[in-house]
């Protein structure tokens, strides 16, 4: 038996993990980060557009501060977030990209003087204050009132990704790639590590700690068109799951983005539309501003994935070989401008739709259709990231933390990446400072052998079922009738077949019989992993009577606030069962600082508010008044209304240019 032991252990090397580690590592613990792949290569350097803060700096940020930016979560959300959650979020976000600016990260920076930009679709001249010299810039993304979104060109995540590793490193992170965590090791209600498998030599181990954060991403890859890497298979939120103690929450909350290339499914970046882009017909007509006057093509994602399939459905989608599709147009902004913040997406559509979205006129206008790019959905902690196995944490896009509800902001999934790190990062290593390791040798050594007789039953079975079969199977139904749309009949039709695929799973026939160098092997392990994620997603999205963000039941096209302000928890405490356990958690009205109503698109009133609704604004109205009639800022109302826990550092004001002294 070999087992490594260490104070803090990390699954996961993307943004979350990497920051949380340097956190653990700044209290003086022996840490070590486990990741599929070289870290620099996580799925956190796919994003393009760029990290929400409320800087404040540029023209079209000026007046943004932390309660705009809390409202348009919110709202973002649908009122699906934990309002304390997000408040912690907004807090620390500006603190964030100020220490990755000092990790490294080349933020584009405002230039003085004027400046040319698009804004629906026209022409115009920004003028930048003398005194912004040099600050950080941002451009406008999907629902937010300021232009919030900080970046670097249009390959952020990649460059905040290689500071953040670089910090790690600087501080002594042990980082070890190629390695895949296949079970969480716990005892007496308490996690105490994983079961490791190397993926270049095939050997089980155990990593035994005194704390561990999972940080594996999201779970895209169920669908067959998703903008995620291939590693983004949401094993990781399935092994939490199969503890039996962990859950998963809001697993059926899952973006669809509304500019995936066609066919190749990559990602064209929000911020085409957010620098000026627009989405075009197969008539060469801009359809959004009919849909939706006041947002246009900067809708929420949800929003506006919606329209460009509803535009299609009504005869409007341009024909092809791969299905019919809409058209992105950013030749408006000219070469200038696209060579020098949107020149990955340039080289993207050239290599893979030949295409040079500089040129001119419709010969440069790239082919789009919404596709799957985000998990809202993951493992459900508290608001330290902290599960319901205790010693087990989680943060980023595999958490639940709840910061993004039913549907999720653009450029706040990195920047929520970051922001977790920092926080649950510092919560994770506080558990570690004050926990010991007290499992029994012959627990670890049971764990091990569990998972060596699984994997050599997968390689000595009689079974006769495919594995790639199987999955490509999943994935066509998870696309077919759990997407954008979703109704009933389909609902129970995915979880009927997915139910069935997950009983043949047990029976996966693998022809390469190495334990080592073997792909299959892996697929055949993951894939039954997969099927329980697509089976919560499935199940959940089928239960849930309602539209909420990203979940939209044409049977059920109202939010219903008065049966639905509450969160899914799927859990599997029987190994034999082949359906998810699904239970409710409520959402406090009455503790909420923006109680739910209309969000801003569609038809006014298109919801079912929620009983307690009208007392709880009638207390937000008296304490209001109050904290007024006192000469109170809006710091002490916001105080009053929902106090929220935040360590000292991160819950310090934020000082933006134009502060009173």
């Amino acid at each position: 038996m070999k087992v490594t032991y260490c104070d803090a252990l990390i699954v996961g090397g993307g943004l979350a993990g990497l920051r949380a580690g340097v956190a653990a590592k700044q209290r003086g613990l022996s840490v070590i980060i486990l990741s599929l792949v070289p870290v620099r290569r996580s799925h956190s350097a796919a994003a393009q557009g760029g990290m929400q803060a409320s800087l404040g700096n540029g023209k079209m940020s000026e007046g943004d501060n932390e309660d705009l930016h809390f409202m348009d979560t919110v709202k973002g959300s649908d009122w699906g977030c934990d309002q304390n959650v997000a408040r912690m979020f907004v807090t620390t976000a500006p603190k964030a990209i100020r220490e990755l600016a000092g990790f490294g990260v080349p933020w584009t920076r405002i230039k003085a003087g004027d400046r040319p930009a698009v804004i629906n679709g026209e022409h115009v001249t920004i003028t930048e204050k003398t005194d912004r010299h040099g600050y950080i810039q941002s451009r406008d993304f999907g629902g937010t009132k300021k232009w919030r979104t900080c970046f670097t060109a249009d390959a952020t995540g990649h460059s905040m990704l290689y500071s953040v590793a670089n910090e790690a490193y600087k501080h002594g992170v042990d980082i070890r790639d190629r390695k895949e965590a296949v079970a969480i090791i716990y005892e007496n209600g308490r996690c105490y590590g994983a079961v490791v498998r190397d993926l270049i030599t095939g050997e089980i181990s155990a990593y035994v700690s005194k704390g561990t954060l999972l940080a594996t991403g999201g779970y895209g890859r169920v669908y067959a068109h998703t903008t995620n890497a291939v590693i983004c298979d949401g094993v990781g939120a399935a092994i939490a799951m199969e503890t039996g103690i962990a859950k998963l929450g809001n697993m059926e909350a899952v973006q669809f983005h509304p500019t995936c290339l066609v066919p190749s499914g990559i990602l064209m970046t929000e911020g085409c539309r957010g620098d000026g882009g627009v989405l075009r017909d197969k008539d060469g007509y801009r359809f959004m501003p009919d849909y939706e006057p006041e947002k246009k093509e900067l809708a929420s994602r949800d929003v506006v994935s919606r329209r460009i399939l509803e535009h299609i459905k009504s005869g409007k989608g341009v024909k092809s070989p791969y299905g019919e599709h809409v058209w992105l147009d950013i030749s408006i902004l000219g070469r200038a401008h696209i060579e020098r913040n949107l020149r990955d997406v340039q080289d993207i559509a050239k290599t893979f739709a030949g295409i040079d979205p500089a040129d001119e006129g419709s010969k440069g206008w790239v082919p789009i259709k919404p596709m799957q790019h985000y998990s809202m959905g993951g493992v459900r902690t508290n608001y330290k990231g902290e599960t319901h196995l205790k010693g087990l944490f989680c943060a980023g896009e595999a958490s639940c933390w709840d910061l993004h509800g039913f549907n999720r902001l653009g450029g706040n999934s990195v920047s929520e990446a970051v922001v977790a790190g920092m926080i649950i990062g510092d919560y994770f290593a506080e558990h570690c400072v004050g926990a010991d390791v007290d499992i029994h040798t012959k627990t670890i050594q049971a764990f091990i052998d569990k998972e060596e007789r699984y994997l050599a039953s997968l390689l000595n079975n009689s079974g006769s079922e495919d594995v790639y079969e199987i999955r490509n199977k999943m994935k066509t139904i998870m696309d077919e009738k759990v997407g954008v749309f979703r109704d009933g009949p389909l609902l129970q039709e995915a979880v009927n077949e997915l139910e069935e695929l997950y009983k043949r799973s047990k029976n996966i026939n693998v022809k390469n019989k190495k334990m080592h160098n073997n792909p299959e092997l892996e697929d055949a392990y993951r894939v039954p992993r997969m099927l329980k994620i697509a089976l919560c997603v499935a199940k959940g999205a089928l239960d849930r009577t309602e539209s909420r963000g990203a979940h939209t039941r044409i049977d059920y096209p109202k939010r219903d606030d008065a049966n639905w302000l509450k969160r899914t928890l799927a859990s599997w405490p029987d190994p034999m069962q082949t359906l998810p356990t699904l239970e409710y958690e409520e959402l406090d009205i009455m503790k909420m600082e923006i109680t739910p109503d209309f969000r801003g698109y569609g038809a006014k009133g298109n919801f079912i508010p929620h009983p307690l609704k009208e007392q709880r604004d009638a207390q937000i109205r008296k304490i209001t008044e109050e904290i007024q009639s006192q000469g109170g800022d809006r710091y002490a109302l916001q105080e009053a209304l929902m106090p929220f826990d935040l360590v000292s550092k991160y819950k310090a004001k934020n000082q933006r240019l134009g502060d009173e002294k």
